[in-house]
């Protein structure tokens, strides 16, 4: 296929059929659907307010467009509406007109405030208290601009078999009318998911945020008609109450005086509040500059002649005089402001407390995200319990809008037929065997496929309580039952006292200058033993992989067991450039279609930082395979990109002499050309991570072209044949054993049916074995597949795929999804995109990150060191 030709999304060749059957269950509830008359017509919305800014905020725009509604009935003829609180409005039906332009009006009361009188320039109470309601109003303008007509009819269309332009307008319109019907019941929504509030779905996670409970419910196409997906959905909300509790908490301080205020000038910036005497919402802005009693303030006030002029006050005396409030601790930190950069509005911490259900999101601790993941883990039925009984209770049917469609939910999980694939044979030394069980398979007492030998290395211990010779004792006993031979290490070096208070790039500096001073010859490994506060981690791996090109395995202090050591070993054997374990059919070139052909397989993913790191550039990581007809050895490259942008722009890099220098896929092709005996790729398979399916296509027409761009460069014709394959871990369908509700579904389950797309080529993959919580499949969807694989072909060749990743435990289990790891090639691609972004958080974590919201310059990455540029240094 030429690469300038647009490629199309492939449709279902067909379904598998090998592997043993299974009743299942899945969280997808059918849906009668008998709306097919129902047109729905979108209009544009432009909403400003009075001085023409923009409307932003979600909450405002859902109460304008509520009162515009209301004011403007009889114009737009009463039509029902759906509104997205952005920029698309759904009337139920046509308006009159194809433009209109509205003013809208929207009041905001405060509560009843004590009405003070003025004598000679002071305030007091007047002896009869009058009492008033202070009434700010606001304009806004909003226009509403037709846009197109969707017809709910392209729902059944699809379902029929043919195709509509509209199918996923009116699945969108759908899922607008649910986020619709829980903001009108004070829900927070997020994208698809909603939360409540109610006490028995919040978790203290301490630091002042709490993880809440809610549900994600979608409409969806699916071969089995339209259905309507439930799942539990968890998010982090700030804890509400007073502002300072929630610093002290955050700051893990006991008293005010100990807070860090430019910490929290940081963390507060932008939450919302309510005032305890006026009751109004406000955002807050920043800090004063000066605390309570000293931070002042013009205003004007009448004298007894009627006549105004302007004074200057603290921000104390004017509570205590205009609201008979006398601060207490308050009086002495700064205040809130609650205005904006030329005109501040200060009120005192105590006046104020957080508003609930508010999105915390900032980076959690460690001890955090352990806590949130503990408390997002539902034994199987215990989640398809919650699930039925929310979709029960919720009363979807009961929504006018919803009725008026026609849509009517069942209360019972779909019911489907899945198949159970054969768990491939292993291959360990010596030629042993090894058929794991239900996704395990124990390597206790054998040795590894091609075990490294170990001759020069040491260990670092940066000031933990550790026994550097026990741990290097341990590490050469078990590494001997392993097959791997390690040498007594050169040295055992503690980091000197007097640097332990230093930044940890000087920390890590030290480390190394006594490393070359106690060793006359290069590592070719080191052990780091870090402490449990991990942050040596980044500039540890930097100095390593970019600048001194050693082999590191870091560990942490703690109860270090034969499992943990030989987790160890696995990942060093594999960094150093041993084989674990290979599948007997690669053993055996069993696999015709990637082994009598020279194929190369690409894993690629795009890591996007954490919560918090809004500056921080994205992370694109390749990994591509090399040493044909090898599934199992693979190398990395990576790049860093603008920040949140999914597509990667670093596969092509053109140069002006009309030649690819630096692109990533250059490397991948010269790497298989040089590591395979000179052979070029003939086939490549790329596994594609992190995307959506509205992205698909910039996938085959932007990256895909990239790639056979680069192709053509090196390779010339004829172009290698390409499959491409996108890896889905973030949706919500579940699946459930229908006969053994208590149990996870068996690894090597596969769906290929009833809730899988009409038209398109994927299916879902549960390839592990869930211990912890309920399992959650890989959806796999086939974009293009020129190689031509027959369905059970290409889904146990991804099957497979799961059992060659080399970072296994010692009592091993195919990759566990629910740590974010699917296949092998995406498993690396999200390591290496992962690992390699720990270089850059210093200078990006939300601590001490700048208060401007503009984009900081991508910094260009520096190529990793020759001397590990092919190794698995991601394991």
């Amino acid at each position: 296929m030429d690469q300038k030709l647009e490629r199309v999304i492939m449709t279902r060749p067909g379904v598998g059929k090998e592997g043993r059957s299974i009743n299942l269950l899945s969280n997808h509830f059918h849906v009668r659907f008998t709306g097919t008359d129902i047109v729905f017509y979108n209009y544009y919305v432009s909403m400003k307010y009075d001085n023409d800014i923009l409307v932003e905020n979600k909450k405002t725009s859902r109460k304008v467009i509520e009162k515009m509604c209301q004011m403007y009935s009889s114009e737009l003829s009463g039509r029902d509406y759906i509104y997205d609180g952005e920029m698309n409005l759904f009337s139920v039906g046509s308006l009159p007109q194809t433009f209109f332009e509205f003013t809208v009006v929207l009041e905001e009361t405060s509560a009843r405030v004590p009405f003070l009188s003025r004598v000679a320039g002071n305030y007091s109470e007047g002896e009869n208290k009058r009492m008033k309601r202070i009434q700010k109003t606001t304009l806004f303008k909003v226009a509403l601009t037709y846009a197109s007509k969707i017809p709910l009819s392209s729902i059944a269309v699809v379902h029929k078999g043919g195709e509509s332009p509209h199918v996923q307008s009116a699945i969108m319109v759908l899922n607008v009318m649910l986020r619709q019907q829980q903001a009108r019941m004070g829900c927070l929504v997020v994208r698809q998911s909603f939360f409540n509030g109610d006490p028995k779905n919040l978790t203290d996670l301490e630091g002042g945020v709490t993880a809440c409970r809610g549900f994600h419910s979608s409409f969806n196409t699916t071969s089995g008609g339209l259905s309507f997906n439930m799942d539990v959905a968890m998010t982090v909300i700030l804890t509400p109450g007073p502002v300072i509790d929630f610093i002290l908490a955050n700051q893990i301080v006991k008293e005010p005086r100990q807070i860090d205020w430019v910490k929290a000038k940081r963390m507060l910036k932008n939450l919302r509040i309510k005032t305890k005497h006026s009751r109004k919402e406000r955002r807050i802005f920043g800090l004063s500059e000066l605390p309570c009693n000293q931070q002042s303030f013009t205003m004007k006030v009448r004298d007894d002649d009627g006549e105004y002029h302007t004074v200057e006050t603290t921000v104390s005396d004017y509570f205590r005089k205009k609201y008979q409030l006398d601060l207490t601790w308050s009086s002495s930190y700064p205040c809130l402001d609650l205005g904006k950069p030329r005109n501040p509005t200060y009120v005192p911490l105590e006046m104020c407390d957080l508003i609930p259900l508010q999105r915390y999101t900032k980076a959690l601790s460690s001890k955090q995200r352990a806590s949130l993941l503990d408390k997002t883990r539902h034994k199987p039925q215990e989640r398809s319990r919650i699930i039925t009984e929310a979709v029960r209770s919720n009363g979807y049917d009961e929504d006018p809008l919803l009725a008026a469609s026609g849509i009517q939910i069942e209360k019972q999980m779909t019911r489907l037929t899945g198949r159970v694939l054969p768990a491939p044979r292993l291959i360990l030394g010596n030629g042993v065997g090894c058929v794991p069980d239900r996704g395990r398979w124990n390597i206790k007492d054998k040795i590894l496929q091609d075990p490294v030998k170990i001759g020069v290395w040491a260990v670092v211990n940066f000031s933990t309580r550790v026994d550097m010779s026990y741990v290097s004792r341990q590490l050469i006993n078990y590494g001997r039952c392993k097959g791997i031979h390690i040498d007594q290490p050169q040295a055992l070096i503690m980091e000197q006292s007097r640097y332990i208070e230093r930044g940890p790039v000087v920390r890590v500096d030290k480390m190394f200058e006594r490393l070359r001073y106690e060793l006359r010859d290069r590592p070719k490994f080191i052990l780091c033993i870090l402490s449990e506060k991990n942050d040596l981690y980044g500039p540890l791996k930097k100095k390593c992989l970019q600048e001194e090109g050693i082999t590191s395995q870091c560990m942490c202090p703690g109860k270090h067991t034969e499992l943990y050591f030989g987790n160890l070993l696995l990942k060093i054997n594999a960094k150093l450039g041993g084989i674990n374990s290979v599948l007997a059919l690669e053993d055996k070139r069993s696999m015709p279609l990637v082994q009598k052909k020279a194929t190369l397989i690409l894993g690629l993913d795009v890591w996007h930082g954490s919560a918090g790191r809004y500056n921080s550039p994205s992370i694109a990581a390749v990994v591509g395979s090399r040493c044909w007809p090898s599934i199992s050895k693979y190398r990395a490259s990576v790049r860093t990109q603008v920040p949140k942008i999914e597509m990667i722009d670093s596969l092509c890099i053109p140069k002006p002499n009309g030649y690819d220098d630096d692109g990533i896929i250059r490397e991948m092709l010269l790497d298989f050309y040089q590591s395979s005996n000179g052979q070029k790729p003939e086939q490549i398979i790329m596994f594609r991570d992190g995307v959506s399916q509205s992205q698909f296509n910039k996938v085959l027409n932007i990256e895909v072209s990239q790639i056979m761009k680069v192709c053509n460069y090196i390779i010339c014709r004829p172009l290698p044949k390409v499959t491409v394959i996108i890896a889905q871990k973030k949706h919500h369908t579940k699946l459930f054993q229908a006969d053994s509700p208590q149990n996870n579904v068996p690894p090597g389950t596969v769906v290929d049916t009833r809730i899988v797309h009409p038209r398109h080529y994927d299916f879902y993959m549960c390839a592990h074995n869930g211990i912890i919580g309920t399992s959650r499949p890989a959806h796999y969807h086939v974009l293009i597949d020129e190689i031509g694989f027959a369905v059970d072909e290409l889904q146990q060749f991804i099957h497979n795929l799961s059992y060659v990743y080399a970072m296994h435990l010692t009592i091993t289990e195919s990759i566990n999804i629910n740590s974010q790891l699917v296949i092998a090639p995406i498993a690396y691609a999200h390591h290496a995109a992962e690992q390699v972004s720990k270089f850059l958080i210093d200078e990006y974590s939300s601590d001490t990150s700048s208060d401007s919201d503009a984009v900081a310059p991508v910094p260009e990455l520096q190529h990793l060191h020759p001397a590990i540029w092919n190794s698995m240094f991601f394991c």
